[in-house]
């Protein structure tokens, strides 16, 4: 059931009919803002009314068409959501706590965009939920780790050892020849007791320095199998292991920005290196540990039974025991070690964050805060994992305690064998081998469940990337065009994935060679058009086009290959500045990227380092300015050479002085390409053939800075605010 069925059901509950032409339905939890005042409140929009249903039985409902917008006002652990009505007018429409953030923030953004596009509304789900039991999901192709089929994600991992299934093959016959030496061993150990420690005569010496060898042979002989074994076992277990990092990272570069952005970068880094850790300890050590137990268990138990079934039977009494405390807390330990996966996940999220912004960190002088957070994110790992161990502390012993039951039945069995003169002191040590050697599985194996969970968490993770569809996914037969630089949006509408229409009905064509200058409001949808050409998202409607073919039917690798970015906040990677250049074309000379540096005005900087082009940049390059890290970004694009040429606010965070001198070296990046340019100082677009203002979502106005002044619109006013701004700086 969905979370709207689910909602839908309640309404019905509280004798309540909800709307036939439902769009969307929804939850809050407080009643008139007041934190305390607690309800179960049920929303449910249609094209022209919303429905608020509070769980005392009260109604009401808010008139669409009369409303600018809605507004969600984010408080101290809690939000109130009010309505903007056309007459000025404001009211309060619902509240609810940090439960229900997500949930709420999805409908205000939904609605506000079928107030902006009511032709775009459909029907849609704003949470995601397991499709199975309907929980809530936190994102969008999650997995439900309690629906998840976990005996289908171990077959899949089986798949990822081919090519290494050999040295498996060797290292299980290895477990066999390991086990036939220890249950050789028992007999070896009863024939020297009854025919040499108990004999009635002394015995020579020469069988018995042999049989004392043999003890030594078997014990040196079963190291050395072990060790050969645990070779074998480690070359394929981490070869698995690595192919399946590999496979992670590769399916991580695969998806699409938005499948990528909507997990926090920790989260991502710990799937690659911390889950995969997990299965390379579980294939290494407990699975091929499992594997010589159940060899064991079995040669053990039949040497048992052969031997004497009834005493087999009292022996293999507790298992049922075992088996059943196992299943009654399998789903509580499944529970527990996913919310502590979940913990773990936060605070490598936070770990990376807080390096990553260290400099804002140490700026604001926040180091006591931030670790404070990352302290109180270990102290809920640590709780969650002393839970966890606290239960197994518990469970462990009760379980190891049944299953040793069977041994004191075995104390009083052999004991009256002995007394009786049915069993020798030799055959007894033999049989309470065998039977050690039988218990010594069944107590391992009762480690394994918790275990087994552990894994199974991280290869379902694993798999949910692995298996996650991209939203941009490649054409079937993609064609490799050579590109001219024609561009044609036509009736165009986008938004992401909280319902918010960004772009609407967007129709506009930029010819070979022309620059487009992109104007706007921040959030008008500038970013998200030029996004829209990179083709890091696809359109939801209408059709992108370049020399009037669909970006869709042109493959990601050729289409991106032809397109050169310089955007506001250059990234650098952490290296040499000509390792950074050179990043764009990997095989260009030394000359062709000293070049390209020259173009660019970077050249001249590059020089007056210690170390020119081989001077390291830092991570993120922070060890250069902003317009040093511009002048390689530019540099970086003009050695791809695209037909196409994006500048997002290239030179927002530069200074005056900084952005005249990049203004020449952005000219030659230009020449001959098409480019389409986004800059709030209006200044930089005066070479733009076209000026196409974005405003809401829709183009606003189009034509020549000229030919928009004289129309005294949005893009005037623009203008004569920076005009105003610059006079009083």
């Amino acid at each position: 059931m969905t979370k709207s069925e689910s909602l839908i059901a309640a309404l019905k509950n509280r004798g309540k009919t909800p709307p036939e032409d439902l769009l969307i339905a929804f939850s809050y939890n407080l009643r008139d803002g007041k934190r305390f005042s607690r309800t179960r409140g049920i929303g449910c929009a249609t094209h022209q009314r919303l429905y608020l249903y509070d769980e005392d039985g009260s109604e009401r409902q808010i008139d669409l068409t009369q409303a600018n917008e809605l507004r969600m006002e984010n408080l101290v652990g809690s939000y109130s959501v009010v309505c903007e009505n056309k007459d000025g007018t404001v009211d309060l429409l619902f509240s609810g706590d940090m439960r229900t953030h997500r949930e709420a923030a999805a409908a205000v953004g939904y609605i506000n965009s079928m107030l902006r596009a009511p032709d775009l509304a459909v029907r849609r789900e704003l949470v995601a939920v397991c499709p199975k039991c309907g929980r809530t999901l936190r994102r969008e192709g999650d997995v439900c780790l309690r629906c998840a089929n976990r005996v289908k994600s171990l077959r899949r991992l089986w798949g990822f050892t081919r090519g290494v299934r050999g040295y498996l093959a060797i290292g299980v016959l290895l477990f066999f020849v390991t086990s036939l030496i220890e249950l050789l061993a028992p007999y070896v150990q009863r024939v020297f007791v009854d025919d040499y420690v108990r004999a009635a005569t002394p015995p020579a010496l020469r069988p018995f320095v042999l049989i004392v060898l043999t003890m030594a042979g078997i014990t040196v002989l079963s190291v050395i199998v072990s060790v050969l074994r645990s070779v074998f076992i480690t070359i394929a277990g981490t070869t698995v292991v690595v192919n399946l990092r590999q496979l992670v990272f590769e399916k991580i570069h695969a998806l699409s920005l938005s499948g990528v952005t909507k997990r926090p970068t920790g989260e991502l880094i710990g799937r690659v290196t911390q889950d995969t850790n997990v299965l390379q300890q579980f294939l290494v050590s407990d699975l091929t540990n499992l594997a010589q137990q159940l060899i064991l268990l079995f040669g053990v138990g039949t040497i048992v039974v052969f031997y004497d079934w009834k005493l087999a039977l009292l022996v293999i009494v507790p298992v049922p025991f075992v088996v059943l405390f196992h299943r009654l807390f399998w789903n509580t330990m499944r529970r527990l070690w996913n919310k502590q996966w979940t913990f773990e996940r936060k605070s490598s999220t936070i770990l990376y964050d807080t390096y990553q912004g260290v400099r804002v960190v140490k700026s604001f002088g926040m180091e006591h805060r931030e670790i404070e957070r990352y302290n109180k994110a270990v102290d809920d790992q640590r709780d969650i994992s002393m839970k966890n161990e606290q239960i197994w502390a518990v469970i462990n012993p009760l379980i190891s305690l049944f299953a040793g039951l069977g041994e004191f039945f075995l104390l009083y069995y052999v004991g009256q064998k002995i007394l009786d003169g049915g069993m020798t002191l030799g055959e007894m040590t033999q049989f309470s081998s065998y039977v050690g050697l039988l218990y010594g599985p069944l107590r391992w194996m009762a480690m394994i469940p918790r275990r087994l969970v552990n894994a199974l968490t991280s290869v379902v993770k694993i798999f949910e990337i692995v298996d996650e569809k991209s939203d941009v996914p490649a054409s079937e037969h993609p064609v490799d065009l050579p590109i001219e630089g024609k561009i044609e949006f036509d009736d165009v509408s986008f938004g992401y994935n909280d319902g918010q229409t960004v772009l609407r009905h967007v129709s506009f064509s930029v010819q070979p060679g022309e620059m487009i200058g992109i104007v706007g409001k921040s959030g008008a949808g500038k970013s998200t058009l030029i996004n829209l050409v990179m083709r890091l998202y696809d359109a939801e409607n209408g059709t992108i086009r370049v020399d009037g073919v669909n970006i869709k039917d042109i493959s990601e690798e050729h289409l991106r290959s032809q397109i050169g970015v310089v955007l506001q906040e250059t990234f650098l990677f952490s290296g040499t500045i000509y390792d950074n250049i050179a990043y764009a074309k990997p095989t260009a000379t030394r000359d062709e990227v000293i070049r390209a540096a020259k173009a660019a005005g970077a050249h001249p900087f590059i020089l007056k380092l210690t170390d020119g082009y081989n001077t390291k940049v830092g991570e993120r390059g922070h060890t250069l300015s902003g317009g040093e890290r511009q002048r390689i970004a530019i540099a970086r694009a003009l050695l791809h050479d695209p037909k196409i040429l994006i500048l997002d606010e290239a030179t927002a965070s530069l200074d005056t002085e900084t952005e005249k001198q990049l203004q020449d070296a952005l000219l030659r990046l230009m020449e001959g390409r098409t480019t389409i340019a986004i800059a709030h100082r209006l200044s930089t677009l005066r070479n733009a053939n076209r000026l196409i203002v974005i405003d809401n979502g829709t183009i606003a106005e189009q034509g020549s800075h000229d030919q928009l002044m004289e129309a005294g619109g949005i893009y005037h006013g623009l203008v004569e605010a920076q005009r105003s701004m610059n006079q009083l700086s």
